[in-house]
This record gives structure tokens, sequence and C-alpha cells, in this order.
């Protein structure tokens, strides 16, 4: 198990796309400890289809920062995206300002 990050270290996330499915993660010597993934449809559309944080970074707001820069790539790339996995969903359901990315 691996020791709890405190809340006052820099989140990086990375980003990774290979053969149709990607993520966006943020990991730790070399293990990945939070991600948010997707599958690729076309070049312009994704599926946010699951968000795993580990519980070193729970209570952080990772999952969160995994959106936000899920939605900040979309909005860089002009990509488009459809929630399949509940967290995205349902932020993507109350927070009216990432919406312009959704596939309507």
């Amino acid at each position: 198990m691996l020791p709890r990050m405190s809340e006052n270290k820099t989140i990086a996330i990375e980003h990774a796309e290979e053969a149709g499915r990607g993520a966006f993660f943020v990991a730790r010597e070399g293990i990945r400890l939070a991600e948010m993934t997707y599958s690729r449809v076309d070049p312009e559309l994704v599926i946010i289809d699951h968000t795993e944080v580990n519980e070193a970074l729970q209570g952080m707001g990772v999952a969160r920062k995994l959106l936000d820069f899920a939605v900040a790539w979309a909005r860089k790339t002009s990509t488009k995206i459809i929630a399949t996995c509940p967290y995205a969903k349902a932020h993507f359901a109350k927070d009216e300002s990432i919406r312009d990315v959704l596939k309507a």
C-alpha cells in the first residue's frame, strides 16, 4: 500500500492514448494512482467510461482534476465527449460550465 500523498503536493496529470484507448492519469513511481479512461469512437469523439482514484489520493479532488483536464484537452483538440462513467456523467449533469464538450 502506498502512503497517502499530502494535500499540498502538486498533482501532475498525464495523458496517453494508443490503439483507440486513452487515459488521463496520475502516476507515482510508475504506478497509476488515479485514472479516467476513454475509448475513441472517431477522430472527434471519445467515450469516458471509467474513473478510479487510489485511496492514497482520495479526498483531494483528484477525480475532478482528471475531469477538468479531460475537458480542457477536449476543448483544445475540438473533441466531443460522451460520458458513460457514473462519476463523469454526474459531474457533467451538475456543472453547466463543462457541458460544451458533451456530444449533443
